[in-house]
């Protein structure tokens, strides 16, 4: 049974490393709320393990992320209060064991990897370290219809993964010399890998961020068609986390696509303005996706253009097929 001190120690690493995600997850109902306060301090207790300041040696990264996930699964006795919450959720929850293997496994790979030169390369990295997430989340929240759920969800999650990446570009390179922009796509537009690294911001850097941006607005769409999905008290909270998310790329669009010279932030004031304005959007629209693009910048996409976008039917099709 997870105690109070443990919701509360998890509480306190989401609000200290997560506040985005942290406004949105305070209007989750108790049922889930709790739950999430767990999911979130296991998945960053795990992201600290690659991402400390004076990180360990790779092989002593590599032996304590494969001791979080024996803790995690309860296959050894947790000696951290996250990790003994997390196992304890996981049982009650049935979360499948191959979620969990998914998430440290990404956790695993950047240990090893920094750079990635395709999406499909990427794809990897993300079923783990979002999608991964998206379908833990759709565990706890346990809708009546999971499966239809369920592509969606961990395309909300890929989106949110994303959005970060293209926020925090330079706090990657500089803090853990990552670089998480496939470079086909930088290459497109005519420069490399190696252009970031330098923080070097150019034309080329722009478009680059511009149609990584794209894409990942593409994904917003099909998760938030989901969010119809949700048990009814989970439909606001998710919709808004994805509504404050996506605000981030006007942040990114307001700096002409710069992510290199200063890292994008929204302010609490900001984050408060769109809950407001999503909670009042919602009071007179019950469809998520209507209410999704009316309080952010983005274009709503042509709906008859989406139908055959094989983009979406392809995304759909291999979570569909990872799942069953």
């Amino acid at each position: 049974m997870v105690s109070q001190e443990q919701i509360e120690q998890s509480r306190a690493v989401q609000r200290r490393t997560g506040r985005t995600f942290h406004v949105a997850t305070r209007f989750l109902p108790e049922r889930v709320r709790y739950p999430t306060y767990v999911l979130y301090a296991f998945f960053r207790t795990a992201d600290e393990i690659v991402d400390d300041e004076n990180p360990a040696p790779p092989a002593e990264q590599r032996r304590e992320l494969e001791r979080t996930r024996a803790a995690a699964l309860g296959e050894r006795d947790a000696d951290d209060p996250v990790l003994a919450a997390f196992a304890d959720l996981r049982e009650r929850h049935d979360l499948p064991r191959e979620e969990v293997d998914a998430f440290v496994d990404s956790m695993l790979m950047d240990v090893d990897r920094s750079r990635y030169r395709t999406h499909d390369e990427l794809s990897t990295y993300l079923r783990g370290s979002s999608a991964a997430v998206g379908h833990m989340m759709l565990e706890v929240m346990d809708p009546e219809r999971k499966e239809r759920a369920r592509p969606h969800a961990a395309a909300l999650g890929e989106a949110f993964q994303l959005t970060n990446f293209l926020r925090d570009v330079r706090e990657d390179v500089l803090d853990y010399d990552r670089v998480y922009l496939p470079e086909e796509t930088l290459e497109r537009h005519g420069v490399g890998h190696a252009a970031i690294e330098r923080l070097e911001f150019s034309e080329g850097v722009a478009a680059a961020v511009r149609e990584e941006l794209e894409r990942t607005e593409r994904l917003y769409d099909y998760g938030v068609e989901g969010i119809r999905y949700l048990p009814a008290d989970c439909q606001f909270p998710v919709l808004v986390a994805a509504v404050m998310y996506a605000d981030q790329h006007r942040l990114v669009r307001e700096r002409g696509y710069d992510v290199l010279s200063a890292r994008p932030t929204l302010t609490m004031r900001r984050r408060l303005g769109l809950v407001a304005r999503t909670w009042l959007r919602w009071q007179f629209d019950d469809d998520p996706a209507s209410v999704f693009y009316r309080v952010t910048d983005l274009d709503a996409p042509d709906r008859g253009d989406l139908a055959d976008d094989s983009f979406r039917a392809e995304y759909a099709h291999d979570t569909r097929a990872h799942s069953d």
